[in-house]
């Protein structure tokens, strides 16, 4: 049983399981590359997406049509057909052994149109529509894909799907899901045939980490920061134009020129670090996800799906952080996503080889991802764009709370913007939303934040 304030419903799953690609594939050992493997990306990832119902596809079974077209896929991607293993210096390696990735038939007694407006994170809903089988869920041994396909009584479906983050980025992930939609509407093959290639992200020999990446910095945890895992609220902010105007009227003019990414990212760290309310001299962390593919000398080929992104990261004592104008968190942001270069991921790749596959910090750190360009709104099976399609929730990974994501949204007024989940525990979110409505606060308009709300006493 599910339930979303007013909303409560069953949904009826048939027996897990796995989906072998359709065709005979090589049985051999691909390792990762030396940035896929590293500790940060060791756990599982969700991903959801709504689809409407279509009248064109009428009598076309969507969890039919998905579970062929994965097959299909699979013969391109076998790898996802595969397990994990864990050699000499944690070294992970896929074994291509043809198993499959798993998959769930499921059927939910509601209509698309119940879940509201605001189809957006938190989905409290999601153990229903992502089961999680048991024994499954293991970084080694395991399925490397859980794909849910629930059919809706309107006619629409939800698609959802847990990814072992050490197999791909979102732009790899999608990369495969656009596979499956191409195969679901009648392709032979994919139209971005799949690179492996990890070797091209390896490091060097012998490695010489050239950069500095204080990312990975050894930060003992002595004020017990790092957020409990009880009586945590996962709530989602909508940043829309009138909202991005107002934060930008912090903007001092010699910043002017920042991206919206940039803008954002440096309001939510100062907020948050007032939410949180680290001692003055404590120092905090930003960690921005920056995708690398362009960054390479050459560019890494089309169609390659596996990790491209660093974690550069911005620091400061909390004090500054909270004392300073916006400039200050603003400039410091911008300057960590221009340290990104072709030998910042050489150098980084080269740290995790000589230092043991580390960990980004987390102690008093906070990760965002923006999946605004990564192309899940746009994944089609054949049922047209989804209603809503990207990651399920904040706060996932290694670390609950620690990581937040930019995912694009059209609110009920048909504005575009972008959904940011944040999860915090009780007494932090209030802070977080006070302190985010006074910079948005203006004398003449203020702005409303959209938002939804789901406390959990664990994640």
């Amino acid at each position: 049983m599910a339930t979303s304030s007013s909303l409560v419903f069953t949904v009826r799953r048939r027996q897990p399981e796995l989906i072998a690609p359709a065709k005979p594939t090589p049985h051999e050992f691909k390792d990762l590359s030396d940035i896929d493997d590293q500790e940060g990306l060791r756990f599982q990832i969700p991903v959801i997406q709504f689809y409407r119902y279509d009248p064109s596809m009428e009598g076309r079974n969507p969890t039919q049509a998905i579970r062929q077209a994965i097959a299909k896929a699979l013969v391109f991607y076998y790898p996802f057909a595969g397990r994990l293993r864990e050699g000499p210096h944690r070294k992970l390696t896929v074994e291509c052994t043809g198993e499959g990735v798993m998959f769930i038939e499921a059927d939910a007694d509601v209509r698309l149109e119940q879940f509201g407006d605001a189809l957006q994170p938190p989905f409290p809903c999601l153990e229903e529509l992502l089961f999680d089988v048991p024994g499954s869920g293991g970084v080694l041994n395991c399925p490397l894909l859980l794909i849910q396909v629930t059919r809706l009584m309107c006619g629409g479906f939800i698609f959802a799907l847990r990814l072992n983050h050490t197999m791909s980025d979102a732009a790899g992930l999608v990369q495969f899901m656009n596979a499956v939609g191409e195969m679901a509407r009648g392709a032979h093959a994919p139209s971005v045939p799949p690179v492996w290639q990890r070797e091209l992200l390896n490091a060097r020999n012998p490695p010489h980490v050239s950069c500095v990446h204080r990312e990975y910095d050894e930060v003992v945890d002595t004020r017990g920061t790092i957020i409990p895992l009880d009586d945590m609220v996962h709530r989602s902010f909508f940043f829309g134009p009138t909202e991005i105007l107002a934060l930008r009227r912090h903007v001092p003019p010699h910043l002017r020129k920042s991206s919206t990414f940039e803008v954002l990212t440096a309001c939510l760290w100062r907020c948050r670090t007032v939410a949180i309310q680290p001692d003055s001299d404590e120092v905090v962390r930003m960690i921005c996800i920056v995708n690398a593919r362009d960054r390479f000398q050459p560019p890494l080929p089309a169609g390659y799906y596996g990790n491209a992104f660093a974690f550069p990261v911005a620091l400061s004592t909390a004090g500054k952080l909270c004392q300073n104008p916006f400039g200050y968190a603003l400039g410091l942001v911008k300057k960590a996503k221009s340290d990104v270069t072709d030998e910042y991921m050489r150098s980084l790749a080269d740290l995790m080889v000589t230092r043991g596959r580390p960990h980004f910090t987390v102690v008093r750190s906070y990760l965002v991802s923006d999946v605004t360009r990564a192309g899940f709104a746009d994944v089609d099976f054949g049922w047209g764009k989804p209603a809503y399609g990207g990651p399920a929730k904040g706060g996932v990974g290694a670390i609950p709370g620690v990581a937040s994501f930019y995912i694009p949204f059209r609110n009920s007024k048909g504005e575009d913007g972008i959904v940011l989940p944040i999860c915090l525990p009780g007494p932090a979110m209030e802070r977080f939303v006070w302190e985010l409505q006074s910079m948005l606060r203006d004398p003449i308009q203020q702005p409303h934040i959209q938002t939804s709300t789901f406390i959990t006493s664990a994640i």
